[in-house]
């Protein structure tokens, strides 16, 4: 297969449900929207007494720093061979940020889950958002860190391989799939998975099959993260099942778990 990922990396999103790319942006690009967060933030960026949460969660961001820094060119080409050209929609906007701070407090959103892709009877609920085998509406996860990262820095919690298990849980549930909540309740009856932390420098970007089960942790370090996650919107949904000449990794992945 052609394109920016090698073979190897392929095969690694589609068994293991991930791949990390290094240098996707920056560090001028990451320093520029940490500015702008930094000035909505209600803490003092230079006095660490000040930071009194263990996250805060920002709005959406749509300025030239975030959007430079998901539409890049290398970006466009890994997305095409993971997905399939003109089968995903460039993204206008990073979502919003859960910014983390170093604290004795632990955070209140480490659950284990999968993010939604598409509204449920209440668009405004996020929990009630939903899931479906079919991954209508969300082409992939991505995790893009815009400070650098170590394992002390909160990074989140991947569960390699759990994409397949929630791949066989979806496809019990129709067009229809779960609710975030629905899901996410399901998971810890799930066979145990092994771990790696999303960690790495400023301008690094994980991007994550779908049904990647991922979560937050507390932080431990010394200076606050910013990562955001926005989700890579899909046109129409997936194949499942199809012509397996014709699928694309983030096709072949589920497919094969329901084998």
């Amino acid at each position: 297969m052609s394109g920016i990922l090698s073979n190897k990396e392929v095969k690694q999103f589609i068994y293991e449900g991930y791949v990390r790319l290094d240098n996707v942006f920056s560090k001028e690009i990451a320093d520029n929207a940490l500015d702008i967060l930094w000035d909505d933030l209600p803490f003092d960026r230079q006095d660490p007494s000040t930071w009194k949460a263990p996250v805060v969660r920002l709005g959406m961001y749509t300025e030239q720093p975030f959007v430079d820094s998901v539409n890049t060119q290398r970006l466009y080409k890994v997305f095409d061979q993971l997905i399939g050209r003109d089968r995903w929609v460039p993204c206008g906007s990073v979502g919003t940020f859960p910014v983390r701070f170093p604290s004795d407090k632990e955070p209140n959103d480490t659950g284990k889950h999968v993010d939604a892709g598409f509204p449920g009877d209440d668009p405004d609920n996020f929990f009630e958002w939903r899931v479906n085998v079919r991954s209508k509406g969300r082409a992939l996860l991505m995790l893009v860190l815009y400070s650098d990262v170590s394992e002390n820095d909160a990074p989140t919690v991947i569960y390699k391989k759990s994409h397949r298990d929630v791949a066989r849980l979806l496809s019990k549930e129709g067009d229809s799939g779960l609710s975030f909540m629905e899901l996410a309740n399901k998971l810890e009856g799930l066979p145990k998975w092994e771990t790696v932390h999303a960690i790495g420098k400023a301008g690094t970007v994980y991007l994550c099959h779908p049904f990647l089960v991922h979560t937050a942790q507390g932080h431990k370090g010394k200076v606050p993260k910013f990562m955001a996650q926005p989700p890579l919107l899909l046109r129409g949904e997936l194949s499942i099942p199809g012509s397996k000449g014709d699928q694309s990794p983030v096709e072949r992945a589920i497919c094969l778990a329901l084998e």
